[in-house]
């Protein structure tokens, strides 16, 4: 007589790994990625659309929508933008030219970096200890300016891109 191994406390399916008794997969262990500190969705590296429409999709409460709002504005303002995700945050640049913008989740707010933003006109708000980067957050109740976000959008793509 075997004994059954119980339930792990947050197994919904009884098997406590995610493994459903019929061999699949419970859809919450594949679609749902775990969440960094800050509430940062942890994606695995990847260039294109999917990996960072992911990222957005894991994005927590209001920062899912502030993620898409940015996403469709920069795609709205550089249609022929190349997409990925690197270190756990979307990239968006140009082919042949590098990275000049991405955002990452913390806590509080989510932090959009332009890497050549000290050559934007009004600079963004947010100094960095790079020389070259300057930061817009955007915190829960914030009504950022769609119009003045994407004049920096606009100018930071006609700029030479930071290439890792």
């Amino acid at each position: 007589m075997t004994k059954e191994k119980p339930a792990a406390p947050n197994s919904r399916d009884g098997t406590g790994d995610g493994a459903r008794s019929d061999g699949s997969q419970s859809k919450s262990r594949l679609s749902t990625p775990p969440l960094l500190s800050g509430g940062n969705p942890q994606i695995a590296k990847a260039d294109g659309d999917v990996p960072v429409q992911a990222y957005i999709a894991a994005m927590p409460g209001w920062k899912g929508d502030v993620g898409r709002r940015l996403d469709a504005l920069i795609v709205r303002t550089v249609p022929d933008v190349q997409k990925a995700v690197k270190w756990n945050s979307p990239f968006y640049g140009i082919k042949g030219q590098g990275w000049f913008l991405n955002f990452h989740c913390f806590t509080k707010y989510v932090k959009v970096a332009f890497f050549r933003g000290t050559s934007l006109h009004p600079l963004p708000p947010g100094e960095s200890k790079n020389k070259d980067t300057r930061y817009l957050d955007i915190h829960e109740n914030d009504e950022f300016n769609q119009e003045l976000v994407a004049s920096w959008i606009k100018q930071a793509s006609e700029l030479p891109g930071w290439t890792p």
